[in-house]
């Protein structure tokens, strides 16, 4: 025997009927017809000024709800109203106050309050920060470790430097890789002076010339007193 289909199960719908710009000269006129489709229902209204919201109610009798404001302080202000009938009335209050942050009508004096407390505000604004603050550390990754590594590199004294008291006056140093020749200038402090920058050691200066890793005790040479080239590895004997 075939198992039947369950029959899929909808769930009622709130709102049981409305009504939709409908001007107020119609509800001024026709009462009683309008009266008899809305009476003893409760829902939301809406009063418009031509094409723009001016106003959103509850009402627990919408027929006179809406008769009260063709006279009250609202009379004039508005040309044409919608309704809607709610089938349950447990979030009614709730829908009303929905709206009112929503549209924000002008003629409300009193803007929605929302039952619930949690405001997902507080709980946004810490997850954007951490988000900023991770998209800081990647975009500013590179120069923040070059700055710590720059604060973290000793600067020699000078007294600690490997050349120094080799060459009081100072000392024009000489260099050649790979048919290139290049120059640097052993200064009256021992440090070598190459392409406008200061080094502390020859194998620093060596290394900028070279673009890797260099001894530049073996690779700077010197010209001593016969006019011949050292290289300087030659003042540790």
């Amino acid at each position: 025997m075939a198992k039947r289909k369950k029959a899929k199960r909808t769930a009622r719908p709130i709102i049981s009927g409305y009504l939709e710009r409908v001007s107020a000269q119609i509800f001024d006129k026709y009462q009683k017809e309008i009266t008899d489709m809305i009476r003893g229902h409760q829902g939301l209204y809406a009063l418009y000024r031509r094409n723009k919201l001016y106003y959103v109610g509850l009402a627990t009798n919408l027929k006179n709800r809406i008769r009260h404001h063709l006279s009250d302080k609202h009379q004039g202000k508005w040309t044409h109203f919608s309704l809607y009938i709610i089938r349950k009335t447990d979030h009614t209050k709730e829908l009303e106050s929905l709206l009112l942050r929503i549209a924000d009508p002008t003629g409300n004096a009193q803007k929605g309050k929302l039952r619930t407390k949690n405001n997902l505000l507080p709980k946004l604004k810490v997850q954007v920060k951490r988000k900023i603050k991770e998209e800081y550390e990647i975009l500013f990754k590179g120069q923040r470790q070059t700055t710590k590594t720059k604060r973290s590199s000793k600067v020699m004294k000078k007294t600690e430097r490997p050349l120094y008291g080799f060459f009081p006056k100072g000392k024009v140093l000489y260099a050649t890789y790979k048919g290139k020749q290049f120059k640097a200038w052993l200064c009256t402090n021992a440090r070598i002076r190459f392409d406008g920058h200061y080094y502390d050691t020859p194998s620093a200066a060596g290394k900028v010339a070279r673009k890797k890793s260099t001894n530049g005790w073996n690779f700077w040479k010197y010209k001593d007193k016969t006019g011949k080239l050292v290289k300087l590895t030659e003042l540790r004997k």
